[in-house]
């Protein structure tokens, strides 16, 4: 993975969708650093609250789209780049550096669609390295799980079936993904143009 900015301190940054300032963010965040001594514990108790107290919208079948990570957290789901802007904000606000990971998979529904997948790269200052961490959300077949040593997202790629990681870690989500997300009106508008953030990712 490269780092899209030098500048460490890009990876801690507040935004209009990583607003975690929102009371909801604070709320939660100091809920869950109740009883935690170290960031490593904190980094783990952050991520499994999001990949398994927020749901995946599809796996729920919500069809509101949430985009902005107080929006996610209210609602209590969102798509995968949803849930990684909730967890991006979360980890943020505890001022642990996070970035944004995207992927061209495979479509479940039809095997010749490519679709794009969100997950996050998070800072490890203890190991001076950074993880992927994948809040997707599990189910059967997904098994995504924080890991130190080991990735275990929720999709490895396979290059066989034309899949790819991008190999930047971005400081801010893709401008197209957000754009696509915040005019959706529901799930149904936000999947048909959804292949513009992937082709803006993957084929530019």
């Amino acid at each position: 993975m490269k780092a899209e900015s030098a500048n460490i301190q890009d990876y801690i940054k507040r935004t209009k969708v990583i607003d975690y300032d929102n009371e909801l963010i604070v709320s939660k965040c100091r809920d869950l650093e109740n009883g935690v001594t170290d960031e490593i514990h904190l980094i783990k108790k952050v991520y499994e609250f999001v990949r398994d107290e927020i749901s995946h919208s599809g796996d729920i079948g919500a069809h509101e789209v949430t985009c902005k990570s107080s929006e996610v957290l209210r609602y209590g789901h969102g798509i995968c780049c949803a849930k990684s802007h909730l967890l991006a904000a979360m980890l943020r606000y505890f001022s642990i550096p996070t970035g944004f990971c995207y992927q061209k998979l495979r479509s479940d529904n039809d095997s010749g669609k490519k679709v794009l997948h969100g997950l996050n790269a998070v800072y490890l200052r203890d190991f001076d390295k950074w993880i992927r961490l994948d809040a997707r959300g599990n189910k059967e077949g997904v098994d995504a799980q924080f890991s130190l040593y080991e990735e275990k997202i929720a999709w490895p790629i396979n290059e066989e079936l034309g899949e790819e990681d991008h190999e930047m870690m971005f400081a801010e989500p893709n401008s197209t993904v957000i754009e696509v997300m915040t005019r959706s009106k529901d799930r149904n508008e936000l999947w048909a143009d959804w292949e513009l953030g992937l082709k803006e990712l993957f084929d530019a």
